[in-house]
């Protein structure tokens, strides 16, 4: 078979959608055994019954996927409104198996006997409490792992599908190395100055950065124009974290979330440790496109041959917001891999290796 086939709409009511993604896929071919499935959160209470139709007329047991605020597909991305995406696909038999796991302890039964690589697909619930735990263990667990994802974003329900509806969890799919994958990750920031260290803290409140009162070093990375007009930097200038044991400099990225002009005194949305690294970064549009741009050619240099099918997992601040028109961000994506059958959603963070990320894009192809 077309190892992967695609199919989406926004026809309501939802019958009409599910209807027209199958008709878009085809015939199901027998080797068919796994279902994506992607819907916008204005079909959250319609997602079951989505899901049972779905698996009614293709006989697939298998479907992993999520809600978003927003959702895309092969060039295309929906924002408000009814969507549905569904991407079928044909694995080699026992090649993968479902992942539903409440927490830390219950990881430990993912590991398997294959000694390969273990990339598992996952979603995660933003309301878990537990779930960068369990992220940062998971890859140790599975013997040999990389995680890719992301955390469900909906303005009601939180649901995922592991086989069936779940939610609270970190779900989705593990593959064995017998499933082909690369994978790559794009920032939509771009790091200003140089590394510093945390010196003094307190939660996270950044009290001297070098030694320094944190707020002076931070005014004078960003610049003079800004640092007389601190209001200025909300939603421009974050922290960054740069990851260990990469050696792509990727970075964590945090907002700034409080400043103390008196007291100098610097506040990010993560909870800070003395001696930790920290960057500042600028996130704009040009940024964005050329790293994304980038990793698309990093990406397409590590594939043997045309890829199948992928997963896209993209931050609720990219997207139009950050390209500037509706649907930009998936096309530059076909643009470099032309029309590869592709779906994913617009994420509350997203998960690459065993970090939680924010403003970041990762994309997971099949070879």
């Amino acid at each position: 078979m077309d190892r992967f086939r695609l199919g989406h709409s926004t026809a309501t009511p939802w019958q009409q959608a599910a209807d027209e993604c199958l008709a878009q896929i085809g015939a199901i071919p027998a080797d068919a055994n796994l279902g994506f499935i992607y819907a916008t959160d204005q079909l959250a209470t319609e997602f079951g019954a989505i899901l049972r139709h779905l698996k009614a007329h293709t006989r697939i047991e298998h479907w992993t996927g999520t809600l978003g605020v927003a959702i895309c597909c092969s060039g295309t991305e929906y924002y408000d409104q009814p969507a549905l995406a569904v991407l079928i696909a044909g694995f080699p038999d026992g090649s993968f198996r479902m992942l539903n796991v409440p927490g830390p302890s219950a990881a430990n039964d993912t590991r398997s006997r294959d000694n390969g690589v273990q990339v598992a697909l996952v979603h995660g619930d933003p309301r878990n409490h537990q779930l960068a735990d369990i992220i940062e263990r998971m890859p140790a667990q599975l013997g040999n792992g990389f995680l890719v994802g992301g955390l469900t974003s909906s303005r009601s329900y939180h649901y995922q599908v592991a086989d069936e509806i779940t939610e609270g969890q970190l779900s989705g799919v593990i593959f064995d190395s017998r499933v082909p994958v690369v994978s790559g990750l794009t920032q939509g920031c771009s790091v200003i100055g140089e590394v510093h260290t945390v010196t003094e803290c307190d939660r996270n409140v950044a009290i001297r950065i070098d030694e320094r009162p944190a707020l002076d070093v931070f005014n004078d990375e960003i610049g003079e124009v800004l640092a007389r007009d601190l209001e200025r930097i909300a939603g421009y200038i974050f922290a960054g974290f740069p990851v260990r044991g990469t050696d792509t400099g990727d970075y964590l990225v945090r907002p700034i979330t409080g400043i103390d002009a008196d007291r100098r005194l610097l506040a990010v949305g993560d909870l800070l440790s003395a001696g930790q690294s920290i960057v500042f970064c600028r996130r704009d549009s040009d940024t964005a496109v050329t790293d994304l741009r980038r990793m698309l050619d990093s990406v397409k240099g590590r594939l043997d041959g045309v890829p199948h099918g992928g997963i896209y997992f993209t931050c609720l601040g990219r997207g139009q917001q950050m390209f500037g028109t509706p649907s930009r961000e998936m096309q530059y994506i076909a643009e470099v891999l032309g029309d590869v059958p592709l779906v994913g959603f617009y994420a509350n963070g997203e998960i690459s290796g065993n970090q939680l990320y924010g403003y970041t894009g990762v994309l997971t192809l099949f070879q």
